[in-house]
Parts: structure tokens; sequence; C-alpha cells
């Protein structure tokens, strides 16, 4: 059986003195816990991107605990101290034995998946520093310590090496007892409307966050409570996978599901949650069909942006569910940033922050992948690490565009734009190990450098980060074929292609699959599908390339002829065979054996000389 497992920060928090509080008062502390956890835990969670685990070993989202998972450990962290600092305001004027008090334990490590649940060491010892915690207080470990002690400005007392019940190895724990937290600068609460002063029946609209979401519960519109649990299966998983974008402010699914069944206005729902964004949709019977639809709305326009639908067999509605959620997420992501994209050109501001260009940036580098497009993209990245120089974001982005545009051929400095591309991944790397876009230019550096093997592995690592990373499995795929494996390589860009069908970058797992099946001979099949990719974009000289390999093949000359001349006219240096061997990623033994057999031989017959 196949384990899911990947990197993530845990967060365990439970209730001191439960048991004695339960037994003075049931009723009335089941009523302030859940009046904690909507008032007070959830928007925080929320606010930093926590998604509450369903129920891990020992843990419970109702009663005395609660376990949440971060894609970013400084996000925990950040979570747990604000949670911690606003406690004491909820039990002003109660008696000491009747305040609620948490005791939190953080810690980053590997975990296995199963459902929604979380197991294995890295959740242990989360339970056991929240063990460890006073009450009111923090207790970290040491990989979470070294994580975020130059990005966060609090100070965690080392409480030396603790042998943990369950655990092999002693643990290095770090506190932050509730005092040490009472000194801290107050921080704002999450997002809640505001009342004027001038008028306490007026609420002021809160200003939504740029990335902000709800995913509201899709409609079943047929009459099977089958499909009622697969809605609500996609609304959840939609919700946990959008939360794992960097910096998006998702609301919980406790939150989302309150409207659950209602007719409210988008605009409403907007100013009420606090959020820029909507997504919305329904679940529809026809037949044998499944059909879900999905559409994402402005929430203060009520102008729909974008829709998406996907039909699926009813009898594999499990099955499906997972694929669905995947394709939309993924889509939904560059939706969201070529819509802020435009937002931020319209509205032109007159000092756009590092976090403005930023979004610029990838608006420009989901774009249909040229030179100039690379360009725009680096340009705004670079003034996003001019006005902050501490930037991941920043970094990753500025190295992911030094990346394609080596892995395209398209540098003028290649050994200067491969040193800076290095250097910015492992700083970033180094700060927030958990960025899958990081490990994912990584490895496009390490297959320029064919490092193969390395590549392989950071493209593996960015797919475990982020299952919806669909260019990953196509990079993936292209490190398979560069190993030579072509079958392997296949089945990653039919994933690819699966997970974003509208991709404005299509063309790339088209080539890489249509460049497959030349390797196996499948030449009719390799025509079609490097033709798919030649429409899709018609600026990648590596796609005419191996189209014009695939006609030499099958012996169609003339058209074979055009398809090349192309590719020189958009690479005039790509001029015989012998180029082609020596040009940087050419791949392993394995591979060029293929290469020889196939490629090599329909280039001859289109009229490529050997050198």
């Amino acid at each position: 059986m196949t384990v899911t497992r990947r990197l993530a920060a845990i967060v365990a928090a439970d209730v001191a003195g439960y048991s004695r509080l339960m037994r003075a008062d049931e009723e009335g502390t089941l009523e302030r816990l859940k009046a904690l956890r909507r008032e007070l835990l959830d928007p925080t969670i929320a606010e930093h991107r926590g998604r509450i685990v369903g129920s891990g070993p020992g843990t419970k989202t109702t009663g005395d605990g609660m376990l949440v998972e971060f894609a970013s450990v400084v996000d925990a962290v950040r979570c747990a101290v604000e949670v911690q600092q606003a406690m004491p305001e909820r039990d002003t004027g109660v008696a000491a034995d009747d305040r609620i008090e948490l005791r939190i334990g953080i810690n980053l490590g590997d975990v296995i998946v199963e459902g929604d649940d979380l197991y294995g060491d890295g959740v242990n010892i989360a339970a056991r520093l929240e063990a460890l915690a006073e009450p009111g207080g923090i207790c970290i470990s040491r990989v979470v310590r070294e994580q975020v002690r130059d990005k966060v400005p609090y100070s965690f007392e080392d409480m030396g090496e603790q042998s943990v019940k369950n655990i092999a190895r002693p643990v290095r724990a770090y506190a932050m007892s509730p005092a040490a937290l009472a000194s801290l600068p107050a921080v704002a609460p999450p997002i809640q409307p505001v009342m004027s002063t001038r008028a306490v029946s007026e609420p002021i609209t809160p200003v939504a966050p740029r990335l902000s979401v709800v995913v509201l519960p899709l409609a079943n519109l047929s009459n099977d409570p089958e499909e009622e649990y697969f809605a609500d299966g996609i609304t959840d998983d939609l919700t946990t996978d959008l939360s794992r974008i960097p910096d998006t402010l998702v609301i919980a699914r406790n939150t989302a599901f309150t409207y659950k069944g209602k007719s409210v206005d988008a605009r409403q729902i907007g100013r009420e949650l606090g959020v820029r964004y909507l997504l919305d949709g329904s679940v529809r019977r026809t037949a044998d069909q499944v059909r879900v639809n999905v559409q994402l709305i402005d929430a203060e326009s009520g102008v729909q942006l974008w829709a998406d639908r996907f039909d699926t067999d009813r009898a594999n509605l499990a099955a499906a569910q997972d694929e669905i959620t995947g394709r939309l997420a993924r889509t939904f992501n560059l939706e969201l940033v070529k819509d802020l994209g435009r937002r931020i050109e319209q509205e032109g501001a007159v000092h756009p922050d590092a976090r403005d260009f930023v979004m610029r940036a990838w608006a420009w580098y989901h774009r249909p992948r040229s030179a100039n497009t690379l360009r725009e993209a680096q340009q705004a990245f670079e003034r996003a690490l001019e006005i902050d120089p501490g930037s991941v974001d920043a970094r990753i982005g500025v190295a992911s565009v030094l990346a394609v545009t080596l892995a395209n051929g398209w540098s003028r400095s290649v050994e200067q734009d491969q040193a800076r591309a290095e250097l910015l991944l492992l700083e970033a790397l180094e700060r927030d190990p958990s960025r899958s876009m990081a490990h994912f230019s990584l490895g496009i550096l390490r297959r320029f450098q064919n490092r193969l093997t390395e590549a392989r592995i950071e493209h593996e690592t960015a797919i475990a980060l982020d299952h919806n990373n669909s260019r990953a499995f196509h990079q993936l795929g292209l490190t398979l074929m560069f190993l030579g494996q072509p079958e392997a390589a296949m089945s990653q860009f039919e994933k690819a292609i699966r997970l974003n069908p509208h991709d404005a970058n299509i063309a790339d797992p088209y080539g890489g699959l249509g460049t497959c099946h030349l390797f196996l001979g499948h030449v009719d099949q390799a025509i079609d599908l490097l033709r798919k990719a030649r429409v899709a974009n018609p600026r990648l000289w590596y796609v005419h390339l191996n189209l014009a390999a695939a006609l030499g093949l099958r012996g169609d000359l003339d058209e074979a002829r055009t398809a090349l001349a192309k590719a020189i006219e958009l690479k005039p240096e790509m001029n015989s065979l012998a180029w082609l061997r020596a040009y940087p990623g050419a791949g392993d033994q394995q591979y060029g054996a293929l290469y020889e057999k196939t490629v090599a031989v329909g280039l001859r017959r289109a009229g490529l000389p050997e050198g």
C-alpha cells in the first residue's frame, strides 16, 4: 500500500485543567469552548492558512484538544502567539480557577497522511511539546526555532533536552512563557466587522485582503444523498488545498458551511467574511454522469471571473474526487493570479509594495512562455526584491524565471544565471523548506545541469508539498524522459494535462508526451501531440524540432523541412546534430541511445547536418 507523506508544521493545543472545568460547570464550559473556537481559534487559524486536522491520535477538534497543520512554520508560530496573546482578554473578570488557558506545542516534521488525519513522529512530538508548555504558554522544537529565529521577533527560552513518551531520542525544547507573551506588542485580531464611533448601528466594511477567498458548499442539485457527500467532500478538499497557496486567507470550513443551502448575495458574503473572492458551484447527475460546475466570483462586484466544468462517471465518484479537486484548485490558483495581476495594473498604485510586484510577476510568468514574458516577470520579481530584500517569494520568483530561461535556451549569461538561481533557491529553502515552487525550480536547474537524479528528487518533493503543482508533474516527466524512461515519463505528462487542461503553457506536457511517443516508435501519435503543442505555443523552438524529427521518420519530408526551418529561425545557433548533443541537460546514456535511434534519424532526413 502506498503511504502518503509530507512535510508539515504541526500545532497541538489543549485546554489546561479541562477535567476540573467540566466538573465545575459542564454546560457552561462547553459553551465557552464553542465560543472560543468560533470567535478566536477558527478565524486566526484561517488567517494564517492553517488546517484543523479531523481526528489525530489523542486529539479532538471539540472538547479539550486540537491539532492544526500549516504549510509554513512561520505561519504556525505567528498563529500560536496571536492566539495566546488574545486569550487573557477573554477571561477578564473571570476567577482564576474558572479561566480557560491553552497549552500549545509546535513541531516541524514529516507526517503520514491518511484521509483527513495525520500520524507519525512529527505529530507525536508536537503533542509532547504541548504537554511541556505552561498553561498560557508555547513550547517549540529545535527545528522550529531554527526555522523562525530570524523571521519573527519572538524569544524562546532553551529548556534543554527533554525525554518524551514514545519518542526514542530526546527532544530539544524551547518555551515562551505567558509573561513573555504578555510583553510582546499586541497584534490585531482576526478580521471582524468594525463599528463606527459616529454611529454604533452603522458597520464599516473591513478591507478584504487581496488574496482572500471562501469556498462555499457545493450545492447538490440531485436527490441522491451519495452526491451530497461527494459535494461536501470536494468543498472540504478545495478549502484545504487553497489554504496551501502562499499568503492566501481561506475562510475555515465551519464558517463557510453556515451558508449551506442559503441564497445569499455574493457581495453580502464578501462583506460579512471580509474576503475578495467566492468559489461557488454545484453537483448535478445526468443519467450515469455527474457534472461538477464551479465559478469564481468577485465579491466586490458580484461578477463571475471564471468557470470550469468537470464530468465523471457516477460509479467512480470516490476515485474522481481527488482529480476534480486538484484540477479546480490548480486552475483557481492560476485564475486568481491573473485577476490580481489585472487589478494591480489597473489600480496603478502610486506606492506598490513587494507583494504587488510578486503578484504582477506571477501573472506574467503564467502567460504563454516566451523570452519576452519571462523578462517582464523577472523585472517585476526584481523590483519586489529591491523593496523587500528578505522576501522568500521574490527569491523563488527570480530563480524560477532564471531556471526556465536556462532550460529553454534563452539565457544570454548562462554561468551567471546558473549561479544566481542556485544562490536564491538555496536561500529561499533555508528560510522555508516547505515551498513547492522552490523545489520545482531547483529541479529545473538540476536537470539543466544534467544532475538528473537530484532533479527527480526535487520534483518529487515539490509534488509531495503541493499535489496540485501540475508543472512539477510535467518537469518530473521531462526528467524521467532524460533518464531514458519514456514509459514512466508519459504518466507524469498525462497527470499534468489532467490537472491543468487549460494551462496557458499546455504546450509543454503535450510536447513531452509527443517526444516520449516518438522514442517508443509511435510516430503518428507523436506527430498529433507535437502539432497540438505547436498550436498551443508556436514560439518553442524544440517543439518544431521534435515535430520535424517525427515527420522525417514518417517520410513527410516537405513538412519536416518546414518545421526544421522554423526551429532554426527561432534558435539560429541550433544548426547541427553535434550542437544538439552538446546542449546542456542533454540526458543520460540511455536517453542518448533512444535519441539517436529516433530523433536524430528523423532530423537527418529533414536535412539537419551532422556538424
